[in-house]
């Protein structure tokens, strides 16, 4: 039987973190090439260092009608297009600093035609549907303890950093720069979040901040209100142990005071420990990568079964096999919930999604469009589907039919 009285962590970075401004290049690649040409397949990893911005992997463009040789030149123009698209992307974090500024950093790019052998995979068709671009395994998560159905800790953690970054962008707090972590840890009592037992916040700074010279207590004075206000009233108690920049300055950071790399922050991408992780990174990738879409897909199944009240709490697993269209298998637990049969679900939801197919997620979730650069930071989940077409697999148009399942 679950525990429902436990106290439990999650973490977040903010989008100046070294790792998240690699997801943020590798992602922006990935809308470029979409951009060009919906069908692109693209594999960007991506590493920043000291004033340095490399760029590798493997990808693929093309128009109906031309040739081989012409679409490769297609890529090849794609490609060479990307540079200031970057750099406009590092600008718009904030990084105009001596050891990594969107200006002057060097850049490099490796990125290169995908594998035949690869191709082959995702090309390859059964009953006229290509196949999954790898075998893999993917979790979705939804859970009733906050409004955007997802871990209170994870979400806590995240609304700290993104309430400090809007500050920090609007020059509300000129003090702080782009790189942040965040953890939050919660007291539960009958399975929901009752107590914050600490926050622990580490945040980039000037030297001074603003005629004052750096201090810790200045730091926790300055960000404390901030971090407050994204809590409900009655969660923050006298107990509750704030550690703001617990190893005292923070001047050195992002990709100058640590190396970052694409798919580093895989479960801040997630659920933040809450749930399983199949092990895949999402960043960087093209929708065909059933890293990505199938994981995207397993959350929209998952929140909507939580939204139509069928349980509390709701993990679903789902598996491939290169070059297979078909699921290799697909689970369902509702953790104890007695609501319908966890197999009934399991046979329906899939159809629900047109089969759980590569080409069918992408289709229904429409995710062939240049939507993944805002989804870098601040996780992938528990956000609002946008005006654009993003972050549609956080709909909960499938309730009525899950209602009338039941």
């Amino acid at each position: 039987m679950a525990r429902s009285d436990y106290v439990f962590t999650s973490e977040s970075v903010s989008e100046g973190h070294p790792d998240k401004v690699a997801d943020r290049i590798s992602d922006t690649v990935v809308d470029a090439f979409i951009e060009a040409d919906p069908e692109a397949r693209v594999a960007c990893e991506t590493l920043v260092t000291t004033n340095r911005i490399i760029l590798a992997g493997e990808v693929r463009a093309g128009k109906a009608g031309k040739s081989k040789a012409e679409n490769k030149a297609f890529t090849k123009e794609i490609i060479a297009s990307l540079q200031p698209k970057v750099r406009e992307a590092v600008k718009d974090i904030g990084y105009a600093q001596k050891g990594f500024h969107w200006e002057k950093a060097k850049y490099a790019c490796y990125l290169h035609g995908q594998s035949a052998h690869i191709a082959q995979g995702v090309d390859a068709t059964e009953k006229k549907d290509e196949g999954a671009g790898d075998q893999g395994i993917m979790f979705g998560y939804a859970c009733s303890e906050t409004p955007e159905m997802m871990p209170a800790t994870l979400q806590f953690s995240h609304n700290v950093l993104k309430k400090l970054a809007d500050a920090r962008h609007s020059g509300e707090r000129p003090e702080l720069e782009p790189d942040a972590k965040s953890q939050v840890t919660l007291r539960y009592a009958n399975g929901k979040p009752a107590e914050v037992v600490a926050i622990v916040v580490s945040h980039q700074h000037k030297k001074k901040l603003g005629e004052q010279s750096y201090s810790s207590k200045r730091m926790r004075d300055l960000l404390e209100p901030y971090i407050r206000s994204v809590f409900p009233d009655g969660l923050i108690t006298k107990k509750t142990q704030f550690l703001v920049n617990p190893t005292g300055k923070f001047e050195i950071g992002g990709p100058d005071g640590d190396t970052g790399l694409t798919g580093r922050k895989i479960i801040v991408d997630t659920y933040g420990g809450a749930a399983p992780h199949g092990g895949g990174a999402f960043s960087g990738k093209d929708p065909t990568k059933v890293d990505r879409s199938a994981a995207y897909a397993c959350r929209y199944l998952a929140k909507n079964v939580v939204a139509a009240g069928l349980a509390q709490r709701c993990t679903i697993q789902i598996s491939y096999a290169i070059g297979v269209a078909r699921p290799t298998s697909f689970y369902v637990d509702l953790h104890g919930a007695d609501t319908i049969d966890p197999a009934k679900l399991e046979k329906a939801l899939p159809e629900m999604i047109g089969g759980a197919t590569p080409r069918a997620i992408r289709t229904h979730l429409k995710l062939n469009r240049p939507i993944y650069a805002r989804t870098a930071a601040y996780g992938h989940f528990g956000r609002q589907p946008d005006n654009e077409g993003g972050f549609t697999w956080e709909r909960d148009d499938l309730v009525a039919e899950l209602k009338r399942l039941a």
